[in-house]
This record gives structure tokens, sequence and C-alpha cells, in this order.
């Protein structure tokens, strides 16, 4: 049964597409046929395979972490329940929405039909799945337990996704309310204090100073609104091309990490990840310095990533995970502990879960104590603003009352 994709006009002349299985294409003509849509256009997905793939290699946040998650766990299930990894794949292909996914797996689906293992079939497209992903995959290829791989593999990338999307979420309002705010007060010191000023201009009146300083800081934002966008545009430019070097993601990433209360949550949410995933990684079966290559890209900071790269190299000479982590002094005394404990005692995979749970917890609820002070900070602030723009613009409006007495 080979791969088809298909374009077509339905009944009601709505134009659609898709990617079928069918044993032709003539058979599969006739499938849509009885479905009232009238191909126009019906090519063999092999045919297109290697110009496809080098394709989406290139695609970007085309497959998302929400979608990869529903796809591993319907294929886990599948799996567990005794269909074939074929079988589980065709299912799975119908069921998918996504149509970028979709072609994916049908390319796996093709591979694994060649005889190529489902691990090596999915790494060929990196942008769909992820090293840590295929990693995981192939351990559970080799200890033949790849339906409880898969489930885990489902649980890890949909706590991950639920993560991200409530850090996301948290932060949406607090980031809404500043630019909100400087829009309003970008407005009225461009646009209404001016005109208002403008009669005290008029009757040539002694200006007192805050009103001198909301005059001065008005007319060079308005004069010079220009100058500021291409000012803010070029340092933002200059500043994304020296983090990405090496010295300058070093510098950015210890900055991060050192930073009051935001630094404290950054290095949480790394060690979450970090022990989140290397907990994973062992329980499905993937040997240790494996997995620690794997998990230094996952913790989005080349200071962490360093850190773990050396204890990886003191490992491969016979030391403990513990003690390189401890000598890096990135890991706090408390994670350090618990994977001691946890090699001592044989249960190093529960003791990382333990961690990681620990951290994200903590992580969140700081997260969430930060915009609630964030909000009223917001408030105080724009409330000042407005209180000195309107401080400003009165005190000039009593000094003439009081000159007219």
């Amino acid at each position: 049964m080979a791969v088809y994709q298909f374009k077509g006009v339905t009944t009601s002349g709505k134009s659609v597409s898709g990617i079928r299985n069918a044993d032709s294409a003539r058979t599969l003509q006739g499938i849509l046929r009885k479905e009232g849509i009238f191909p126009t256009e019906i090519s063999e997905h092999g045919k297109a395979q290697r110009s496809r793939e080098v394709n989406l290699k290139h695609l970007r946040g085309s497959v998302s972490a929400r979608d990869l998650s529903v796809v591993t766990r319907q294929l886990a299930t599948l799996l567990r329940a005794g269909v074939t990894l074929v079988e589980s794949l065709s299912a799975v292909i119908d069921q998918t929405e996504n149509s970028t996914l979709k072609l994916v797996l049908s390319q796996v689906k093709q591979k694994v039909n060649e005889g190529t293992s489902l691990a090596d079939a999915m790494a060929v497209h990196p942008k769909a799945f992820p090293e840590l992903y295929c990693n995981m995959v192939r351990a559970g290829e080799s200890s033949g337990a790849l339906d409880i791989v898969l489930q885990r593999l489902a649980d890890f990338t949909e706590s991950q996704a639920q993560l991200r999307s409530k850090i996301i979420g948290t932060m949406t309002y607090p980031a809404i309310m500043i630019m909100v705010g400087l829009v309003i007060i970008s407005i009225l010191m461009v646009v209404v204090i001016p005109k208002i000023t403008k009669i005290f201009a008029d009757r040539k009146a002694t200006l007192p100073l805050p009103t001198k300083v909301l005059l001065t800081v008005a007319n060079f934002t308005r004069e010079w609104w220009w100058a500021i966008i291409l000012a803010l545009v070029l340092g933002l430019v200059l500043f994304l091309r020296y983090i990405r070097t090496e010295n300058g993601r070093l510098r950015w990433d210890r900055f991060k990490l050192d930073m009051p209360i935001a630094g404290n949550i950054i290095r949480m949410l790394a060690i979450a990840r970090f022990s989140k995933t290397l907990s994973t990684l062992l329980r499905s079966g993937v040997q240790l310095l494996g997995a620690m290559s794997i998990v230094r890209s996952i913790v989005n900071n080349s200071i962490l990533a360093r850190a773990i790269d050396d204890a990886r190299e003191s490992i491969k000479e016979g030391e403990s995970v513990a003690a390189p982590l401890k000598r890096s002094g990135e890991f706090p005394p408390l994670v350090i502990h618990m994977i001691a404990v946890g090699e001592r005692s044989g249960q190093l995979e529960q003791m990382l879960e333990h961690v990681a749970d620990s951290y994200q917890s903590q992580a969140e609820t700081r997260i969430d104590t930060l915009t609630t002070l964030l909000e009223p900070l917001m408030i105080v602030f724009m409330g000042g603003a407005v209180a000195f723009m309107v401080l400003s613009i009165l005190l000039p409006i009593m000094q003439l009352n009081e000159f007219a007495r």
C-alpha cells in the first residue's frame, strides 16, 4: 500500500487536499469519489520523498509539543493493544489533523516498511522529533518495551508543554500591561502635552522645574522619535549578534543566573528540566553517558551545559554523578545531596524525579508570586508617571491664576 497526496474539489465547490494510503492511484480516485470529492491531482508520495524531507528539515514550529504528545500517546495505546507498528502508524496518520505531522509520519511509515527502525526513521526529521525523543524510542526498541517508553514520552512531552504554557500565560498579562502603559505615556508625551503647554509658551509664563523637564522630554521624543526607534532596533540587533558568540552567550547566561529573583527562577526551571529529562531517559533504558549528552542541550543555559559536560567527562573516568556537579557550584546542595543518595541506594531515577517535581513546583510558585507583585508595582509606576504629568501641567496653571488675581 503506497502513500498518495491528492488535491480535489467537493460537490459544493470547495477545494480540498490531503494524504491517503491506497493500493493505487485509481483505487484512491474511486474512494475519493465515493466521499464526494472529485480529484484534480494525485501524486505518489514516495516519488518526491527526498525533496520533501529536505524541506521538512527547515520547517520551524510546524509540529507543536502538544500535537506530538497526542500522537505519541495514541501510538503507545495501539502498540499496547497488540497492533503492529505499521498498522499503528497508519491509524495515527489517519487520525492526525496537523498536515505537516501527517506528512512526516507518512515518511516515517514508509521507511519502517522498508526495514528501517522507528528511531532512525524519525531521526530524519529533527524538527518534528528531537534528539531526546529519538534516543528514547531507540532505547525502547532495543529493550522491547516500546509501548512503555512511548507512554513515558507522551507524559514527559505533555508536562513540558503544560509548564511552558503556564509560564507564557502567567507572564502575558504583565507584558501587555507594560506595553499598553508605554503606548499611553508615549501618546501623552508626543500629542497631548505639547498642545496643552503651548498655552503657557504663548503667555511667556515662567515654568516650574517639573514642567520644564516634562516639556524637554516631550519635545525630544516628538522630534527624535525616529532616532530613538533606530537606536533601539540597532541595539537589539547588536545584542542578538553578541549573544550568538561563545563569549557573549556565556556572559549573558551568567547574567541571567545572577539576576535577583528572576535568576533563581531560571535556575530552578533549568534544574527541573535537567532532572526530569535525565530521569525519563534513564527509566527508558538510555545509558547514563548518552543521557548526559542529551540533557545538556535542554537546560538552555551554556553555564549549566558546561557544568554537565564537565560532569560527563568525570563520569567517564569513573566518578559519581554528584561529585562533579557539586564541584561546578551551579547546582544547589539539596540537588547534589538527593542525587548522591539516589546513586548509593540504586534509585537515581526516582530521586531525579523528586528533584524535578520539587523545583518545578517551587518555580511555579515563585512565578505566581512575582506576577502578583508585578501588578501593583506596574499600577504604581503608571500612576506615578501620570501624576507627574498632571502635576507638571497644573503647576503653571495655578501660577497663571495667581497672577490673574
